[in-house]
């Protein structure tokens, strides 16, 4: 940022921004909002404000100009992009070109008559009717509404058709009609209960419940394609494709959520993170963060009535109604209290949640920066807790093995030491008494030679051994500690591939630690580089003893001339290439000689046997 000097505060926030969608927005000394932005990867997009020196001059103005800063985190970059948006027409920056309301995306509206019409507009008009959007993509709306025609015989005409006008017989069936686009609303033909039922499973499409269009696109193709017509299934192809990337709805903007403030919890233990966002006419307008630290066990609920007090007390927010994760202890007056599970609510919901998750990445960040042994220190913590141990795991062995077929078994040993893999100690194992593929013994072949030798060498014991497998691995590796005398010192636990469950000795429910866990994490790393470790070696090894067996085969080729031969061409297949002068330049005409005659008398038996 050597272009704009800033203050270390603003740089930190920067550089702790994460890689994901969202809305920045840039503040003045006085703390107004100068500049929204939308950005697909925010940490990239802010950061080039402040890495040079822009061609534009009003950005190099606003660069210089800004204090500092705020994001929000969405899901999508779409709901970015209608985000900005709606900040935009909220907060009227001085730096952005403001959008006008007639210039606003489109909505796809379900009108509010006996026979509802769908169709696109920018106008939204308060009448009772439903409207779905906004769309950043008028292709995919316009898309949308093809296919609904094509689904469903819905009218299209403005007429204004009531009971009175269908009684008075004003209407007149049209084209529309008669190529069976339309059911004849205008006559009464079709009922108002059967024709509700169309517009029923248009609104369920609306709502991104896309299932049944995508199901009949589907079929579609199949049948253009099983009657040749495939220029036909291609158009219907790309139309599937444009229905499976679209979103019928915004998250972070419906019109189903007008004035609302939502709240969302991360809970960490210790630390607490409360995300409050204001929703104004749809629109995320505001998010804050608070951060709590339980000094009591204070339950969620309880530090939610906090949340709701500072809120109210620091910004002067006025409750009508508040979506919440779990019912808060506090009672307010005329203050709604909602627990959404499904709809726009739950969306918004799931965005606050997210932010509180943000601002709780932001602030480790921070505290690792400031005390870098602190990450390490928590995470040992988690891993201690995690797998019920009596003492903190600093260091942590994985074992795998690695066959095929049963050829070459080998076992791999990584070491981590505070989290981190140590790689000068990861040590190969050949196994030895184990004949055929026999996973469970060479287990415990492997674990018990590995600590036997450390035993015998004073080495250090690690205060836990994860092996890659589930109870049968797990109870080998039992067996080999408990021969040994080690079973009640070094703490065991098994890792499954399929569903990345825990298995600890003698539980047979397996444990099943959060995705987003930094433990899991960890283990799966570990597992993943003895997996890796214990390949590679298995490779190398089958592939020394094939080069081994054919260039042993011929006389006259001693281990040092077949090594100095792998040596300079890499390979047998590169040998068996090369001309006699190339090999007699490595090991002499004679050797030469004798080679190119040995493959080549091999080459000759192998022709027989396959007769």
């Amino acid at each position: 940022m050597a272009k704009h000097d800033k203050s270390p505060q603003l740089k930190e926030k920067i550089s702790f921004l994460p890689d994901s969608p969202g809305v920045y927005t840039y503040y003045d000394a006085e703390g107004t909002v100068i500049y929204v932005g939308k950005a697909k990867n925010l940490k990239r997009r802010v950061s080039s404000y402040f890495n040079r020196t822009h061609d534009c001059l009003r950005t190099n103005l606003l660069v210089r100009a800004i204090a500092d800063m705020s994001y929000i985190v969405v899901p999508t970059e779409q709901d970015a992009l209608n985000l900005e948006n709606s900040m935009i027409k909220e907060f009227k920056p001085r730096y952005n070109v403001l959008l006008k309301d007639d210039k606003s995306y489109p909505w796809i509206v379900v009108t509010n008559e006996l026979y509802p019409r769908v169709f696109l507009t920018r106008h939204y008009i308060k009448d009772g009717s439903r409207y779905y959007g906004p769309y950043t993509n008028t292709q995919v709306a316009r898309t949308v509404l093809d296919l609904i025609g094509e689904l469903y015989p819905i009218r299209t005409c403005r007429l204004p058709i009531t009971p009175d006008y269908i009684a008075k017989e004003k209407g007149r069936l049209c084209l529309q009609y008669h190529i069976k686009k339309c059911r004849g609303c205008c006559t009464g033909e079709i009922s108002v209960e059967e024709y509700n039922g169309y517009i029923e499973r248009i609104k369920q499409i609306l709502r991104g419940e896309t299932h049944e269009l995508l199901e009949y696109l589907r079929d579609d193709m199949a049948r253009l394609a099983s009657e040749l017509r495939f220029e036909e299934a291609q158009a219907v192809k790309e139309r599937y494709l444009l229905i499976e990337r679209y979103q019928a709805r915004s998250v972070i903007v419906s019109q189903t959520v007008n004035d609302v403030d939502v709240f969302a919890i991360d809970d960490d233990d210790r630390d607490v993170y409360i995300n409050y966002m204001h929703v104004r006419r749809g629109a995320v307008v505001r998010s804050v963060t608070l951060r709590y630290r339980r000094s009591l066990d204070e339950s969620q609920s309880q530090l939610l009535a906090y949340a709701l007090d500072e809120i109210k007390q620091s910004l002067g927010v006025v409750y009508d109604e508040v979506v919440v994760p779990v019912a808060p202890e506090v009672e307010m007056d005329g203050v709604t209290f909602t627990i959404p599970r499904r709809g726009d609510k739950a969306k918004l919901l799931e965005v606050s949640q997210k932010n509180a998750r943000q601002a709780k990445i932001d602030a480790l960040k921070h505290m690792e920066k400031v005390n870098p042994e602190q990450r390490t220190e928590r995470l040992l913590e988690r891993m201690k807790a995690d797998f019920r141990l009596n003492v903190l795991p600093t260091h942590i062995e994985c074992f795998d093995n690695s066959n095929i077929q049963g050829t070459n078994p080998v076992a791999s040993c990584v070491v981590f030491r505070n989290g981190k893999p140590s790689k000068r100690d990861y040590r190969h194992f050949n196994i030895k008494t184990v004949v055929g593929p026999d996973d469970f013994a060479s287990m415990k072949e492997v674990l018990t030679r590995r600590y036997t030798r450390l035993m015998q060498e004073g080495e250090e014991l690690p205060q836990l051994v994860v092996v890659d497998g589930g109870k049968g691995q797990l109870s080998a590796a039992v067996e080999a500690l408990e021969a040994i005398g080690l079973r009640g010192t070094i703490a065991l636990a098994g890792i499954a591939k399929r569903l990345e469950e825990i298995y600890f000795p003698g539980d047979s429910v397996p444990l099943y630690i959060d995705k987003n866990s930094e433990t899991l994490k960890v283990v799966q790393h570990m597992r993943d580089e003895a997996h890796r470790f214990g390949i590679t070696f298995h490779r190398d090894k089958r592939s020394k003893a094939q080069v081994v067996s054919e260039l042993d085969s011929i006389k006259g080729i001693g281990p040092k001339t077949a090594e100095a031969l792998i040596k300079h061409f890499k390979s047998v297949k590169r040998i068996k290439q090369a001309s006699l002068d190339e090999i007699a330049s490595v090991v002499g005409v004679a050797k030469a000689r004798v080679l190119v005659d040995g493959f080549a008398q091999n080459d000759r038996n192998k022709e027989t046997e396959d007769k």
